[in-house]
């Protein structure tokens, strides 16, 4: 009897340890379970990252090479009216900051300012020290202002026409919310991209340069800001409305959700 007790103990004991032992398989079988599903949703967005990262350089290498090509083709980007140079370049940089933000805009605006230092540099009018240390005339020369004006306003183009869309766009109906496409932020960001430009390097000519500008102009030091008002009318007032149009027509087409997305910009707008 004793023997029979002790072998059911026996028993009754590896039964027991054969249940905590299935037990703690089946947990350990559903810890590894979930670090493997943890490690696929690790690697997967890693994977996405990776992608997104890959397709976002794409998109600026796209944007700078566009830049690139209207900067340095005769009479397209760049095109010399004497006194200053007309521009059409701020038009990419605006389009790419409503689409990728305002870190790539400001990049792009920054290569922007780079295609123009480069051309001031090189293949200089009358004005050019404004925009570049490197070149002088009848004894002026630019400097550190030169390279303030030539760098600041043209990284502003990339970053603050994306605050202007957002900020249009805050205040729009619910249809237009929805689908990330207004008419008018579009015109009002194309417009505010432009005359960042134009208001603030003139600007910035005046507070660095006005003796220099005046003398390279043949215009009275006195009239010096009636001279720069001018060219603001003249040549400002016309890109603003180039610029507006543009990005009107070349945003709504970019802005849609399917285009967006085919073109891999929904992440990077925010919208």
């Amino acid at each position: 009897m004793e023997n029979k007790t002790i072998t059911e103990n026996r028993t009754a004991a590896c039964a027991a340890e054969m249940n905590t032992a299935e037990v703690c398989s089946a947990d350990q079988y559903a810890a590894d379970q979930k670090t493997v599903s943890k490690d696929q949703k690790t690697s997967g967005k890693q994977r996405s990252s990776s992608k997104f990262s890959t397709m976002s350089m794409v998109q600026v290498a796209i944007f700078g090479a566009v830049i690139c090509v209207m900067a340095f083709t005769p009479f397209l980007g760049y095109i010399p009216l004497g006194f200053t140079r007309a521009t059409i370049i701020h038009i990419p940089v605006i389009i790419a900051s409503l689409l990728m933000g305002p870190k790539k805009g400001g990049a792009l605006g920054f290569l922007f300012g780079l295609t123009s230092f480069i051309n001031n540099t090189i293949n200089p009018t009358p004005t050019s020290f404004v925009f570049t240390p490197f070149y002088s005339i009848a004894g002026v020369s630019g400097g550190l202002g030169s390279v303030i004006i030539c760098f600041v306003p043209r990284i502003l183009v990339g970053i603050i026409p994306y605050y202007v869309y957002k900020l249009v766009l805050r205040f729009s109906n619910e249809k237009t919310k929805k689908t990330g496409v207004s008419s008018i932020g579009l015109v009002t960001a194309g417009v505010a991209g432009a005359m960042t430009n134009t208001l603030l390097v003139m600007n910035l000519i005046f507070l660095f340069f006005r003796e220099a500008y005046a003398s390279a102009n043949n215009v009275a030091v006195s009239g010096v800001y009636t001279f720069i008002l001018s060219i603001i009318g003249i040549n400002g007032v016309p890109e603003a409305i180039v610029a507006g149009v543009l990005t009107l027509c070349i945003g709504r087409a970019l802005l849609k959700k399917n285009v967006r997305e085919r073109l891999g910009f929904r992440n990077d707008i925010g919208y």
